[in-house]
């Protein structure tokens, strides 16, 4: 009896035991996921990708403790459309969102869908952008459309929410409280995603003070003449053609004589767009604003700067508030990174930091992006995870935003769809460097002759030295550069004999490239 009893015993605790792993919903191998991206932050805006312009110490930590990406680059530097890479694994022309024009087809498989199916519980809060309603996210809280940087509208699980406060914190406010409400026993992907510091760079009052009394300097190509470059001679996106209100901050009173200035797009009504922008702002924000600019607008009346003094005074106004801007972000990210070391996650969290895209901080005398040159088709890419990344690693061979989703389903222990275009990072940020790793990137952009900028729609591809690139619309050209010799691309070497043999090699994995992504168009 003794010996059936204690039998007995026994076969409950296994029963119990079974039942404690049945329920199990994740493997424990199975990592968080922390998707962070802004909006046009430029690589050259981040202390760990060398900047003397900035210090971002908690971006700066994911490079100390994780991976660096050295050459990260975008398929198509735009925002809906590099967003709709990063949600499909797929370029622009097959995930159907080649220009902010485009819906984004939510039916499609997307790698919250795949995860959801790997049993992750998926989120996303801030930016989305793709003017459909987020699918395959157990929960989402998205701006709407380009979203404000005060006092944002929001659209949450369907409903309009109208939040107070500065968006950047408003959507890490967010992202905490997500993570903290999250169910524990599954593995989460939370797209923690910033508006900022996208056009028109309006500061959080903390930072107004931020390079107050400093000039910054002038990039070395600030005054490109742009000899040899059609389309870049074409493009209304010079920091010298910036609007004076919506960008400058001014109000109209302030600069009576002067043009508004081409802005991107003479047509649109910025006027307006600014009035609105500034009615937007509650009391308290308005006094601190006009604390601030008021400073700014009255330093204007006083020097009224004229010809290349206007051009550089519109530069410091520019790349202060983008920076300001910037300096928001990286401490609402420590605030995030905070919470995941209180609660114990850190070590079982891959934390992603990237952005949609580059952006000229004066480069070519440019603001925006679009461009297949190297500010706008480079993108920060810095990957923390202690379980499998080396702390400090700086990886060199060439990864797209196109392979964030493929790697993240790979250590996720998910399976990776065939039709997914990109690669995994996992061998490269698990021993820096991979065998057959690829030598050439493909690059599409198409936003012509509609939407912003007037950027011709070109395609090319780049290697680890060369670039060579279309311009398709009539008439035709190409442009070919040697990174090496001119890191800055201002000799277009096209159509130089000594360089056809290149040329043609070039050509010939241009089209292989083509061929492999299946653009025929």
């Amino acid at each position: 009896m003794k010996i059936a009893t204690t039998l007995f015993r026994y076969f409950v605790l296994i029963l119990i035991a079974l039942a404690t792993v049945s329920s199990t919903p994740f493997s424990p191998q199975q990592p968080n996921i922390l998707f962070i991206m802004s909006d046009d932050h430029a690589q050259q805006a981040i202390s760990s990708y060398g900047s003397q312009l900035i210090t971002t110490p908690h971006i700066d930590r994911l490079a100390k403790e994780g991976a660096l990406f050295e050459n990260s680059f975008v398929t198509n530097s735009i925002c809906a459309p590099s967003r709709a890479v990063l949600l499909t694994g797929k370029y622009s022309h097959l995930n159907g969102v080649r220009d902010n024009r485009d819906t984004f087809d939510g039916a499609q498989p997307t790698l919250p869908k795949l995860l959801q199916q790997a049993g992750y519980y998926t989120a996303i809060v801030g930016k989305w952008h793709l003017k459909t309603e987020p699918t395959g996210f157990d929960y989402w809280n998205v701006l709407i459309g380009q979203g404000q940087y005060y006092n944002p509208r929001m659209i949450e699980m369907g409903d309009t929410v109208k939040y107070e406060g500065y968006t950047t914190t408003v959507t890490t406010d967010l992202a905490l409280k997500t993570l903290q409400a999250r169910p524990k026993d599954k593995p989460f992907c939370l797209l923690y995603q910033h508006k900022a510091p996208h056009r028109n760079f309006m500061p959080e009052p903390s930072y107004f003070s931020a390079w107050e009394k400093d000039t910054l300097p002038l990039p070395a190509t600030f005054y490109d003449d742009y000899e040899g470059r059609p389309a870049a001679a074409e493009a209304d996106m010079r920091v010298a053609d910036m609007y004076m209100g919506f960008d400058m901050k001014l109000m109209p009173e302030d600069y009576e004589g002067y043009p508004e200035g081409s802005g991107g797009n003479a047509e649109f009504d910025v006027g307006e767009s600014w009035s609105n922008t500034l009615a937007g702002l509650n009391p308290e924000q308005r006094s601190a604003w006009s604390q601030h600019y008021d400073k700014v607008r009255q330093q204007f009346r006083a020097e009224q700067p004229k010809g290349r003094a206007l051009t550089e005074w519109k530069f410091q106004r520019y790349i202060k508030d983008y920076l300001r801007s910037v300096l928001s972000v990286d401490a609402q990210i420590g605030r995030v990174l905070a919470y995941l070391d209180e609660a114990g996650l850190s070590d079982n969290t891959i934390v992603v930091y990237t952005s949609d895209q580059g952006f000229y901080l004066g480069e070519h005398g440019w603001y925006d992006k679009r461009f297949m040159y190297e500010p706008s088709l480079r993108t920060p890419l810095l990957i923390r995870y202690p379980k499998a990344i080396q702390a400090g690693r700086r990886i060199s061979q060439m990864a797209l935003n196109l392979d964030l989703p493929p790697t993240l389903l790979d250590f996720a222990g998910a399976p990776i769809p065939e039709d997914m275009q990109g690669l995994s990072l996992k061998p490269l940020l698990e021993s820096g460097k991979a065998r057959r790793w690829r030598k050439a990137i493909y690059y599409r952009y198409y936003e012509y002759p509609h939407g912003w900028h007037k950027v011709r729609p070109h395609y090319g591809i780049r290697t680890e030295r060369y670039k060579l690139i279309h311009f398709e619309n009539e008439p035709g050209y190409w442009e070919l550069y040697d990174l090496a010799e001119d890191p800055d691309e201002l000799n277009n070497l096209y159509g130089q004999p000594k360089y056809e043999k290149r040329v043609r090699q070039l050509n010939r994995q241009l089209q292989e490239l083509r061929r492999q992504y299946r653009d025929g168009r």
